[in-house]
């Protein structure tokens, strides 16, 4: 089997970071990837450092690429366009963002799509994608290292749909210094507790890593989080002001042995739920039945 993959993304984010996760998981099922990325884009850099085939992303490679492979397979918006132009291999598309559908045109031509929750799901079926055309396979990350550290860990973002300014008030109710991390696979080593705070989200695979690493982590109660964290049993889900934000801090941080249990619940959780192997078997399940 053959897969080209389509990602125009310009940082280097969550999206991102599992096309590389998936190409890496496939190549061991002896499934051959090609990626069209942004030249010059991380997801490009790192792609080509790691040793996979990658070229620039644009429709001329689009189309030589498509006659060559079983299945194209878009990452992102951008991706997804370029997929549903271009006449060749059936269409599989990633849906990882929680707004609502745009061009009927365009969301009508793929084979399929992975929802990365069942939220996201919730949001193509609104949009009028046939129920039978969506798979939700969840995002998988690599089982890090547990974290022995004391930090405050929040990702570092520009998005205005994430939340980094409240995390930030809240820190500073809390009493407590907050470490905005633009690498959180490195940072997380130090983390005592993880703040993932957002106003739109599909899944949130930044609180997937933190929980793989054992840090007890507080998020936003939006879109696919609570498929993710059972508040009070692997996690604290809450609402989007500085003042419940501060509220759980202090919570996790009077009670340490509370915020063990999250943090060992909530790796239990990503060894049983959302592993690099699962999300690659069942996307390998969609690739099968799209080019039957």
């Amino acid at each position: 089997m053959r897969v080209l993959h389509l990602d125009a993304g310009k940082e280097m984010r969550g999206g991102q970071w599992q096309v590389l996760r998936l190409i890496e998981g496939l190549a061991a099922a002896d499934v051959e990837s090609t990626l069209l990325a942004r030249a010059g884009s991380p997801l490009y850099r790192e792609a080509r450092r790691l040793g996979w085939r990658v070229e620039a992303i644009g429709l001329t490679n689009a189309v030589r690429f498509s006659r060559r492979h079983d299945a194209m397979h878009a990452h992102d918006a951008h991706g997804h366009t370029l997929g549903a132009i271009v006449r060749g291999a059936p269409l599989v598309v990633s849906r990882r963002v929680a707004f609502p559908v745009g061009s009927r045109w365009k969301y009508g031509r793929a084979r399929h799509y992975l929802a990365v929750s069942q939220f996201v799901k919730g949001v193509l079926v609104q949009g009028g994608v046939a129920e039978e055309k969506i798979s939700v396979v969840y995002d998988g990350v690599p089982l890090l290292e547990e974290a022995r550290g004391a930090s405050v860990l929040s990702p570092a973002t520009a998005d205005a749909l994430k939340g980094a300014p409240l995390a930030v008030e809240a820190a500073r109710l809390a009493g407590v210094k907050l470490v905005l991390s633009n690498n959180l696979e490195q940072d997380l080593r130090q983390a005592g507790i993880f703040v993932y705070i957002t106003h739109s989200e599909g899944l949130g695979s930044g609180v997937l890593l933190a929980m793989s690493a054992g840090v007890p982590a507080i998020a936003s109660r939006v879109g696919g989080l609570p498929e993710v964290i059972r508040h009070g049993e692997n996690g604290l889900l809450v609402e989007n002001s500085a003042e419940a934000i501060a509220e759980a801090i202090g919570q996790l941080i009077r009670d340490p042995e509370r915020a063990r249990q999250y943090g060992h619940a909530g790796r239990q959780t990503v060894i049983e739920r959302f592993t690099v192997d699962r999300m690659v078997r069942h996307t390998m399940e969609v690739y099968r039945q799209v080019i039957s």
